[in-house]
C-alpha cells in the first residue's frame, strides 16, 4: 500500500494547523501550568530526536535505514515526536477556548493521526519485531493511548 501521498498531505495539515495557531497568536500558552506542559513537550521532542539519532526527516512517513528504535522516549511511546507536538498544541488551545484554535488543533491532530497510521503500517512491514513493540507501548499517551 502506497501511503506517501496521504502522509505528505497529513504533514501539510499539521503545518497548516500550526501556522493558523501562530497567525492567531494562540500557539504559546500563557498560564504557568500550560507553559510547563509546553516546555516538557519540547524536552520530549529533543530527547526523542536525540534517541532517534542521525536519521533524516521525511515529509512522507518513510522509515529510514537502521534498527527499530525502542529506547529512550520510544520505550514508552511509539510516536514521541508527534506526542510532543500534540501536547504542545493542546496545552495552548485549552487555554484560549476559541473555535478557530480548536479547529487548528484538530487539523494538527488529524495530520498526526494519519502520519502515525502510515508509519506504523510501513514499520510493521519492515521490522518483524514491530508487532511486539506495538503491543507493549502506547501511541501518544503512556499507559493509555
Amino acid at each position: 500500500m502506497n501511503l506517501r501521498g496521504p502522509s505528505v498531505a497529513a504533514f501539510g495539515l499539521m503545518i497548516a494547523g500550526i501556522g493558523w495557531l501562530l497567525q492567531r497568536q494562540e500557539l504559546l500558552a500563557v498560564s504557568l501550568p500550560s507553559r510547563i506542559v509546553q516546555v516538557l513537550a519540547v524536552l520530549l521532542m529533543i530527547a526523542a530526536r536525540i534517541t532517534f539519532g542521525r536519521r533524516s526527516f521525511h515529509a512522507a512517513a518513510t522509515p529510514t535505514a537502521g534498527a527499530l528504535v525502542t529506547t529512550g522516549p520510544y520505550a514508552l511511546l511509539r510516536h514521541p515526536i508527534y506526542a510532543a507536538i500534540l501536547y504542545f498544541i493542546w496545552a495552548a488551545v485549552f487555554e484560549y477556548h476559541s473555535a478557530p484554535a480548536f479547529a487548528a488543533a484538530a487539523l494538527v491532530t488529524t495530520g498526526a493521526a494519519v502520519r502515525m497510521y502510515a508509519e506504523e503500517t510501513l514499520l510493521a512491514g519492515i521490522y518483524p519485531e514491530y508487532g511486539a513493540y506495538h503491543a507493549r507501548t502506547a501511541r501518544v499517551v503512556p499507559f493509555i493511548l
